[in-house]
């Protein structure tokens, strides 16, 4: 049987930043789902994600892009996960946080363009949503995407809540799965030796290096599609 391919966006994105990848994986003849994710909290992403992978039958190769990646580490322990694959993101350790893993290396250029917007929660303290700066995102998260797409992008953002930053891994899908990761070489939202670093820690079977931007997927979306494939043949 052959894998079903899993798509998790990240931060300040929505399911239509895999649309080339999942255009051309399609093409291809892959069976493909971008199911959305809420972006409130790393344990809640990860279980809905979890749950609707265990509702597919048969193997799921699970590509997770940037905080996408944090999703995939999690919700990966799904028994019918065969692949994991990293995109641009975030490869945690058991016990570790967004803001653990990004605080032993330098800021990107993402750091001084965050807005930070209350949301009310039912019964008790308001949120905070973190986003982007809508005239910084194209520079920041999108740069050598076309600047039309980047500008539609970046008023359509999916903001992810704070209190993510800080919430540990529960569970490292990568110890149990075989993983495979891009680096965005070129990328001005996360550090690139941030992806470097986790990938390494998580001992991926192979770590392609793209001179692209944080939106990879806009960007060089065969390379990208190419990656998940080798995923898909090699865990078939």
């Amino acid at each position: 049987m052959s894998s079903t391919i899993v798509l998790v966006h990240g931060a300040f994105a929505d399911s239509a930043s895999w649309a080339p990848v999942t255009r051309l994986l399609l093409d291809r003849g892959h069976t493909v789902f971008v199911p959305p994710v809420y972006n409130r909290s790393l344990a809640e992403d990860a279980a809905s994600v979890k749950a609707f992978v265990e509702s597919i039958d048969g193997p799921v190769v699970l590509a997770g892009h940037s905080y996408g990646g944090a999703v995939i580490t999690v919700a990966g322990v799904a028994d019918n996960v065969s692949a994991l694959v990293y995109v641009s993101g975030y490869a945690l350790e058991v016990g570790e946080s967004l803001g653990q893993l990004q605080g032993g290396f330098p800021d990107s250029d993402l750091a001084a363009n965050l807005v930070y917007t209350p949301y009310p929660v039912a019964g008790g303290e308001p949120g905070t949503d973190v986003s982007v700066v809508v005239e910084a995102f194209p520079r920041v998260f999108a740069a050598g995407v076309d600047p039309r797409v980047a500008e539609v992008l970046a008023v359509s953002q999916r903001p992810l809540s704070a209190a993510a930053f800080g919430e540990p891994a529960a569970v490292t899908a990568w110890k149990t799965k075989p993983a495979w990761g891009i680096v965005s070489s070129a990328d001005h939202t996360i550090n690139p030796d941030v992806e470097r670093f986790g990938y390494k820690r998580a001992g991926l079977r192979e770590v392609v290096e793209i001179d692209a931007p944080h939106l990879v997927m806009h960007h060089s979306p065969e390379q990208v599609a190419d990656v998940i494939e080798t995923a898909a043949r090699a865990t078939a």
